[in-house]
């Protein structure tokens, strides 16, 4: 496992993070979510990503049991806030109220009396931000949090909150947005902030929910119990890419795969560790092989000319299509 800063922060993630999203508390049974967790330690990974909302609370409490044990300060263990964790008017959003309610939920259910990086899982666009980065401080001023971070915010909105977080004295030292060789809206403005503020990426879905894996072929139903098939695994993020054009052109990647000594995910994994924003890619399992399979990515360098190559068979989504494509639950 190589290891990387998290922007220009001094703490160091590995290149290769273990997340939970759609595995923990819902799709896969405890024990398989354990034996992921297990895998994820035994090959490196000590960056475990999750968030309140996740199978409605459940992802954190699988999280904490699987990592119960482990010597607290070798790992780095983020989660977030926004989504609604219940039925109150105030079980949501980033107001004072629930930030500070969340945060001692999230470290009950983890089982640790600090989380290393507390996320924004949203920008919310009802709370003014000066209560939502004052909140922030509080957590991290009361030691419950070392670092603060967002997630899918956008250029502007990362820099208001960024100057806001230098007058507070705390860390804003990452965003975590979706990226991948398919979905690049990052690129034109959050990535160049990103730099000149010392934020890092640690990106979601760099397999494009599991399409550039290369297991969907056009013209051919979807894999029974694949996510394209499952509503609560993310089946409305991965109909953006579910087209005949896409499946073709993703099947096109699989030479320069072989060429490059790695499988279809190994591929798309490494592509987005080339960009040296990224701190890291998150990586989910539902079987520990997969990790194992997943963490041969860390290291890796693709020379220009595949990466080149990469570029003139893929047409992907950018900022000026997004819009096109989101879903409505990504939108404000």
């Amino acid at each position: 496992m190589e290891f990387r800063h998290l922007g220009r922060s001094g703490l160091m993630v590995s290149e290769i993070s273990y997340g939970n999203w759609i595995t923990h508390g819902s799709q896969v049974e405890e024990d398989a979510a354990t034996a992921c967790v297990r895998a994820a330690l035994d090959t490196g990974i000590t960056t475990f990503d999750t968030a309140d909302v996740y199978a409605g609370t459940k992802a954190e409490e699988v999280l904490g049991r699987a990592l119960k044990g482990e010597r607290r300060e070798g790992l780095e263990i983020f989660t977030k806030v926004y989504w609604p964790t219940g039925p109150g008017r105030n079980d949501r959003g980033l107001s004072r109220k629930h930030i500070m309610e969340s945060i001692n939920g999230s470290l009950r259910r983890l089982q640790t009396d600090y989380v290393d990086l507390y996320q924004a899982h949203r920008y919310d666009y009802s709370t003014p931000l000066e209560e939502t980065m004052e909140a922030f401080a509080d957590v991290v001023h009361s030691g419950k949090a070392h670092y603060i971070g967002v997630s899918e915010w956008k250029a502007s909105q990362i820099r208001e909150a960024h100057q806001l977080a230098r007058e507070l004295r705390i860390p804003l030292v990452s965003n975590q947005p979706q990226y991948s060789m398919l979905w690049r809206v990052i690129e034109a403005e959050v990535i160049p902030t990103s730099e000149e503020l010392g934020v890092g990426q640690i990106v979601w879905s760099p397999m494009a929910q599991g399409v550039l894996s290369g297991k969907y072929l056009p013209g051919q139903p979807p894999p029974a119990g694949s996510r394209a098939t499952d509503e609560k695994s993310g089946a409305n993020f991965i109909a953006r890419f579910m087209t005949d054009d896409v499946l073709t052109r993703v099947q096109r990647l699989k030479p320069l795969a072989e060429q490059a000594g790695l499988s279809m995910a190994q591929l798309a994994i490494a592509w987005v560790l080339q960009n040296p924003n990224v701190s890291s890619a998150i990586v989910g399992a539902s079987r520990p092989e997969q990790v194992h399979d997943n963490v041969k990515a860390a290291g890796v360098k693709l020379d220009a000319d595949l990466l080149k190559a990469i570029d003139e068979i893929v047409e992907p989504i950018t900022e000026r299509d997004a819009a096109k494509t989101e879903s409505p639950a990504e939108r404000p």
